[in-house]
């Protein structure tokens, strides 16, 4: 699963885009400091969020919307098509709305 298609199920999940998740976190007074675990017990608790697509959310509320290069245009399951991550949501792109 690439790293886009994690953030997209996520949206799936919650019913909210990842940059409306950011906001949330945002207000909650989660930043690029805070610990993983407090962020992945928050999305659990009040969206029933596992741990993998938590720690993707996570990586963008500490890292920003930017990934490494590694994965784009690789072979494998994990493969994105750029460097930056879609936070408006899948509506924003076209897709069917979660």
């Amino acid at each position: 699963m690439s790293y886009q298609a994690y953030l997209d199920a996520l949206e799936a999940r919650t019913g909210r885009t990842p940059q409306q998740l950011l906001d949330l976190a945002a207000g909650r007074g989660y930043g690029p400091t805070t610990k993983a675990g407090e962020v992945v017990a928050w999305l659990k608790d009040d969206f029933g969020v596992g741990r993998g697509h938590a720690m993707a959310f996570y990586g963008v509320l500490k890292n920003g919307s930017t990934i490494s290069e590694k994965h784009v245009g690789s072979t494998g399951s994990h493969r994105d098509t750029s460097t930056e991550l879609r936070l408006d949501g899948v509506a924003a792109r076209g897709g069917p709305a979660g």
